[in-house]
């Protein structure tokens, strides 16, 4: 083979690999990979205090002498109640001049509320008190009832969840925060009562 033949020959050869690499890399996708999608954020989860006056706020809206009667957190798959703390709260308000009450819901960082039903003072159910009243706050409550039996507890039973209730307790005259070990007030495993002013412990309750 000449050096013309052979300068002919490189040259295809050049020309052949240009265009292989032109089909290989016309072959890549033109469009760039899709983005993953952010996974959902969990629903945030607040002590009993703030979501009280964050429903409080609203209810004052409603009418300017709404006046608490019973707070508590809801059960939800996102909550276990640990630390004082609920995905969802429920507050119950009562206006003596509407003669009516208005329970309000914090949940998914949102405050509503529901139908509003008639008010009774002397209904031992929706006995009202006055906000100054409540100085102490569910995390506290929630590390009192652990030293009085729910730590053991959930040391055992890990998955119980913890709910809270704060009422006026008219025989002792004081407001309570039960903090309550179970799926429901009746059938609980351990309830203990903090006084939600002082965070003084109150008793291991039946």
């Amino acid at each position: 083979m000449n050096k013309r033949t052979m300068a002919v020959a490189a040259a295809i050869l050049a020309v052949g690999s240009a265009v292989g690499l032109m089909t290989a890399c016309s072959s890549q996708p033109t469009n760039p990979a899709p983005a993953e999608k952010p996974q959902p954020k969990a629903p945030e989860q607040i002590t009993g205090s703030s979501a009280f006056y964050k429903c409080y706020i609203s209810a004052r809206g409603w009418a300017p002498d709404a006046q608490p009667y019973r707070v508590e957190s809801q059960p939800t798959n996102a909550s276990k109640g640990r630390d004082g703390k609920a995905a969802e709260w429920r507050a119950g308000f009562a206006s003596p001049s509407k003669r009516t009450t208005r329970p309000y819901t914090w949940a998914l960082s949102d405050v509503s509320h529901s139908v509003e039903d008639s008010y009774s003072p002397t209904n031992s159910s929706t006995q009202i008190f006055n906000v100054q009243f409540l100085k102490i706050d569910t995390d506290k409550a929630y590390a009192i009832a652990q030293q009085h039996g729910g730590d053991k507890l959930l040391e055992k039973e890990p998955d119980t969840p913890v709910l809270y209730v704060l009422d006026w307790n008219r025989q002792t005259n004081e407001l309570l925060w039960h903090v309550i070990y179970g799926v429901d007030r009746d059938t609980a495993k351990l309830r203990v009562a903090v006084n939600a002013t002082t965070g003084e412990f109150s008793r291991v309750e039946k």
